[in-house]
């Protein structure tokens, strides 16, 4: 027999505050009331289970991208992929999927990230074992040179792309309207429409295979190139960076598993895949129903905002096996961190070869000993996207304390 249909809990007490310093506590409490939670100060149901989040992703019918009331569109210029279902979706995203595949990656775009990793870890040798931050001296500049060079935004600098990733995040979660977001915002996207105002017309005379040259010559319009072009700028910073950070911290707090990887390089693939499941670093993402629906048994009404909780999903211990525990040897399982479905982060594999194969393993290759500094605070923040913004390290011997 099918179960009845419930309305879903309501959680009043959540505080957005701490979930921004750390939401796991707020995600455990959620998920013992139910898989979907209404939260009135975030005004969204809340699916906080696997079971909960998978579903909506396999139903985009009922479950639509294209929510109401958002602010990416008013960011970006224009609403791009991400906030579309299929078919446009897929017409949007058909055109850069070759240039996203395994195999385009390791022939095109491996020398390049390796040549950006290297460039940026003599930055960080450089600053020193003493005063270094591995997310200021080399995630975040890493991150945004692969982007630069997978978008082939010619001019672009390290700087600008920092500058433009940050103001497009900003402005799309700009929910209540900061008037000084916007300005940000909105002086990034002239930046980068005058960009693409030379560069459109360039790929399409001299195409190359570049994301921006495959969108230029897909025969989108010039602003739909304009914001997709701009949604890759704001999301495919994130978790790169992050996970560079992710990484090294995991580790370096369980020395056992930094050891095996180290000593079998082979594991780095597990290692990425882990970390990405146990920190989460895209932590939620929008969708809203098209109708009256029942969500892992829990009655939703039509244009319902729901909160897809990734990270929350990725540590369900009806899924996992000791989710709040950090395993790279567990075996092997799949998670929602790069979402699922048609919405699949197109930037998956290139985040995994970037940085799962050659920004991380080549730190610890050319810097010995790389571990965490703990006579530095280390500084993390966000839940939608969350990620370490300082983390303090060091390499060679260890020291023994005074």
């Amino acid at each position: 027999m099918v179960p009845t249909p419930t309305e879903p809990p309501t959680a009043d007490w959540v505080d957005p505050a701490e979930m921004v310093r750390d939401p796991y506590a707020t995600y455990e409490r959620l998920r013992e009331l139910g898989p979907v939670v209404w939260v009135p100060a975030m005004g969204k149901y809340l699916a906080v289970s696997f079971a909960a989040c998978r579903d909506v992703e396999a139903d985009q019918e009922t479950f639509s991208a294209s929510v109401t009331g958002g602010t990416m569109a008013r960011a970006l210029g224009a609403t791009p992929m991400l906030r579309k279902d299929d078919p446009e979706h897929a017409a949007e995203r058909q055109p850069v999927n070759a240039t996203m595949r395994p195999r385009s990656i390791r022939q095109t775009w491996v020398p390049v990230f390796e040549r950006n990793a290297r460039t940026h870890l003599d930055v960080l040798r450089e600053v020193g074992p003493e005063a270094a931050d591995l997310d200021r001296d080399y995630a975040a500049p890493v991150a945004a040179q692969n982007l630069i060079d997978l978008l082939g935004l010619k001019g672009a600098a390290v700087a600008d792309m920092h500058r433009w990733s940050h103001a497009f995040i900003a402005g799309t979660g700009n929910l209540h309207d900061d008037a000084d977001v916007w300005r940000r915002c909105d002086a990034a996207r002239a930046e980068v429409d005058a960009l693409l105002e030379d560069l459109v017309p360039h790929y399409r005379a001299h195409p190359d295979e570049s994301m921006t040259s495959a969108f230029a010559n897909s025969g989108m319009p010039d602003g739909a190139v304009a914001a997709n072009v701009k949604l890759t700028i704001a999301g495919g910073m994130n978790e790169p960076q992050h996970m560079v950070t992710a990484l090294v911290w995991a580790l370096s707090g369980h020395p056992d598993q930094r050891r095996r990887v180290l000593a079998d390089p082979s594991a780095w693939p597990a290692v990425f895949d882990e970390a990405v499941r146990w920190l989460s670093p895209i932590g939620m993402y929008p969708r809203q129903t098209t109708r009256e629906t029942v969500l892992a048994g829990m009655r939703l009404p039509a244009q319902a905002p729901i909160g897809v909780v990734v990270a929350a999903a990725n540590r369900d211990p009806a899924e996992f096996d000791r989710p709040s525990v950090f395993d790279s040897a567990r075996p092997r399982q799949s998670h929602l961190g790069f979402g699922s479905g048609v919405h699949l982060c197109a930037g998956h594999w290139a985040a995994r070869i970037s940085i799962g194969e050659i920004a991380v393993p080549l730190a610890y290759e050319v810097l010995t000993g790389l571990r965490t500094d703990p006579r530095r605070s280390e500084q993390w923040a966000g839940w939608v996207f969350r990620g370490l913004t300082s983390l303090p390290v060091t390499w060679g011997p260890a020291q023994d304390p005074a």
